[in-house]
């Protein structure tokens, strides 16, 4: 099968009655966790950026929580699902200000648990790949929030 294209889809998606397009939203929100994150995301935080980027810090803050300590393979190992986590959630979001707001918890976050940072190690080119997005996503706000983020960024020494 050939997958069609995102304007045949939205065509297709257009031609069909309302009730049509929620049976098939239900289809793939029934297969994929990732895709009824999304519905989650589009349908109950479409106006309320603030809350999602709350609830996605209580997440990470969970998962920063469950981080087992005995051997630096299982901190790396956690790191990087965490990493993912809100990876996932920046590109749920698709805005460059949550984008910074999440980066910039995770930085935090990475300091503030005393985890080795070493550079040149996995974890340390983790870290510093993470600043590299928030610089970048940081260039591409308005000017009054590059300001406000770069006094932020400064206070937590990145």
């Amino acid at each position: 099968m050939k997958t069609a294209s995102v304007s045949r889809l939205k065509a297709e998606l257009d031609s069909l009655p309302p009730a049509e397009v929620r049976d098939i939203c239900m289809k793939l929100a029934r297969y994929r966790t990732e895709s009824k994150e999304l519905l989650t995301y589009l349908l109950f935080y479409p106006g309320d950026e603030d809350g999602y980027i709350r609830s996605v810090k209580e997440e990470i803050d969970l998962l920063f929580a469950e981080i087992n300590t005995s051997h630096l393979y299982f901190v790396r190992k956690t790191v990087r699902k965490i990493t993912r986590v809100a990876n996932k959630y920046i590109r749920f979001s698709g805005n460059r200000q949550t984008e910074v707001e999440l980066r910039l918890y995770l930085c935090f976050k990475l300091k503030q648990s005393h985890i080795p940072l070493d550079l040149g190690s996995a974890l340390g080119n983790l870290y510093a790949g993470q600043l590299q997005k928030i610089r970048k996503a940081v260039s591409l706000l308005h000017e009054d929030l590059q300001h406000d983020y770069q006094e932020e960024m400064e206070k937590l020494g990145l």
